[in-house]
């Protein structure tokens, strides 16, 4: 998992479409392509949501992440999902009729360090996050975010310490018309946060 990201944006001269194509349903990891958890009956706080689930607008989760020096505890939140159009859509990748009907979508979450080791190389905090519209998840483009406003690339944080703020972004195609996106971030193997964002 490491560097898979790194090594296939340095590959291409333009975003690299997932070949998954995983808005036709199919999934990269386990642990985006399971169904929501049920909604806990009583409002449950982000320590108490270990194994996923719903969560409200600016409400924060905790999840762990094995890193290179160790599990760190995050607090993640979902700030926002940046949308654009289907010609910019087509501008991003080689083949355009991958993204006829699609339109980018940039999704924004802060990840601040909770707890343990602090971190001296590249962080895979965001490694667990996905988009999905309509309840279909989106096709993954690799390096789309890179130079979006307020994003940050996750591989050149190489010294994150507890208390930091970092600000990472992943892009997706969903559908142009789509009703309802969900921001989703989920530890390794385990069920996904879920944010909900109302769609254009």
């Amino acid at each position: 998992m490491l560097h898979q990201k790194t090594a296939l944006r340095v590959a291409a001269p333009v975003a690299v479409l997932a070949l998954a194509l995983t808005a036709c349903g199919g999934g990269e990891d386990k642990a985006d392509a399971k169904e929501p958890a049920a909604k806990p009956e009583a409002a449950a706080t982000p320590a108490e949501a270990a194994s996923g689930g719903e969560m409200a607008t600016d409400e924060s989760a905790e999840g762990k992440v094995e890193e290179e020096d160790g599990e760190v505890t995050y607090d993640i939140t979902a700030m926002k999902v940046d949308v654009g159009t289907e010609a910019e859509a087509q501008e991003l990748v080689q083949d355009k009729a991958d993204a006829k009907g699609m339109v980018l979508a940039v999704a924004h979450l802060k990840f601040t360090h909770k707890g343990g080791p602090a971190l001296t190389s590249d962080s895979d905090a965001a490694d667990g996050t996905s988009i999905w519209a309509d309840g279909k998840r989106g096709a993954l483009l690799i390096g789309a975010a890179d130079d979006a406003p307020g994003c940050e690339d996750p591989y050149d944080v190489e010294s994150w310490k507890t208390g930091e703020s970092h600000t990472f972004c992943d892009s997706y195609l969903i559908p142009a018309n789509a009703k309802e996106m969900e921001v989703r971030w989920a530890e390794e193997d385990g069920e996904p946060f879920i944010w909900k964002f109302p769609g254009q």
